[in-house]
């Protein structure tokens, strides 16, 4: 189930990064985060803390709502 959740969280940063043309590495450094910290959550082999959700979120400059809509 975790992995489940972390995949699909995975794939929804994914779109969310992919629909604003931005790369990993540059949307990971927007945040203050390692890109391949960030490359490990988007592809769902990181179980992330609540934390760097939030950066997350704030990085699209969306709520925490937004960031799992549709999950």
């Amino acid at each position: 189930m975790i992995e489940l959740v972390q995949k699909q969280f995975g794939e929804r940063i994914k779109e969310l990064r992919k629909e604003r043309n931005l790369s990993q590495e540059k949307f990971a450094l927007s945040i203050g985060m390692d890109r391949t910290y960030y490359s490990s959550v988007e592809t769902g082999n990181r179980n992330v803390s609540i934390e760097n959700i939030k950066k997350i979120a704030d990085g699209f400059h969306i709520s925490l709502e937004e960031l799992f809509k549709g999950m």
